[in-house]
Parts: structure tokens; C-alpha cells; sequence
């Protein structure tokens, strides 16, 4: 399952949302298709935006960030900021999950949303938020030596 694209949706005044159909599909593959899908939300640790992830993607993720050291100041912040505010939603028949008001409130989402497909997950950022991010990203001058290796090597 790989989520990718981009996708420009509202969310109503009661903070519902209508996941887009190529979404929706790779979240009912993963289960039962009786069965609601189930998906984790939670906040980006780096950014103002939200993060989406099926209910099995989440679970690995969840038990690796129990594995850091709680003794650990950076760690704890971590498991603090994504596993505390992690959040079960599940989409309803009409394929739309209803988003929390405290994570509504940090991505600042309003009306006009952008969902982005990143692989295993999928980022939930304000339009207008993004739309200035996008623009910050095209404008860096692409500094190469801060590039990994491997981006290195990257043909595409």
C-alpha cells in the first residue's frame, strides 16, 4: 500500500472530512472490507500538519516509539507529542473521518485542506499552510553536500 498524489478537500464546520476514493481504496484493502477502516491521526512533531496512518501502519510505528528510552529527554518529547496525541477515527459508510478540534486547532485546518500521499502515510496540511511551505521548498537553493548518499545516486 502506497499513498501518493495530492488531493485539495473541505472539511465541514463540524470537522468532517471525505477522504478522496484513491485513499479511501488502500485503506479498505487493508482489512475486512465489512469493516470500517481504521485509521490513526496525529500530529508532526516538525511541522504544523497532521499525519494519517492506517491502523496496522501505526501499530509498528507505536511499538518502536515504546521502545525508545523514557529516560531520554528527546525520546520522551517524541513519544509524548505523537503517541499523545494520537487518535483512532474510523472512515464512516460515506467514506469521511471526523477530525478532532484539538488537532483541527494545531494544523490550523479551516475549510480548504491539502492531503499529500507520503508512502505509508498521508500528511493533512492547511491549504494556505502549504500552499507557503511548497513555495519555501521550490525556492531553497538545492545545497547538494546536505543531501544523503543515497539522494545522491537517485536518477529520476
Amino acid at each position: 500500500m502506497m499513498f501518493r498524489g495530492a488531493a485539495t478537500i473541505n472539511i465541514d464546520v463540524k470537522g468532517r472530512m471525505a477522504m478522496p476514493v484513491r485513499f479511501r481504496d488502500l485503506f479498505i484493502g487493508e482489512v475486512d472490507p465489512s469493516i470500517n477502516p481504521q485509521l490513526v491521526v496525529t500530529i508532526d512533531t516538525e511541522e504544523p500538519c497532521l499525519l494519517i496512518y492506517p491502523l496496522l501502519e501505526w501499530d509498528l510505528i507505536q511499538k518502536k516509539l515504546e521502545q525508545l528510552p523514557s529516560f531520554n529527554p528527546t525520546a520522551r518529547r517524541i513519544q509524548r507529542l505523537l503517541i499523545g496525541h494520537a487518535t483512532d477515527l474510523e472512515l464512516d459508510a460515506n467514506g469521511r473521518i471526523l477530525l478532532p478540534a484539538l488537532l483541527r486547532e494545531y494544523a490550523q485546518l479551516d475549510k480548504k485542506v491539502i492531503l499529500l500521499g507520503q508512502g505509508k502515510k498521508i500528511e493533512l496540511w492547511s491549504e494556505p499552510l502549504w500552499n507557503a511551505r511548497r513555495e519555501t521548498y521550490l525556492q531553497a537553493n538545492s545545497n547538494t553536500e546536505e543531501l544523503p548518499e543515497l539522494l545522491h545516486q537517485l536518477s529520476l
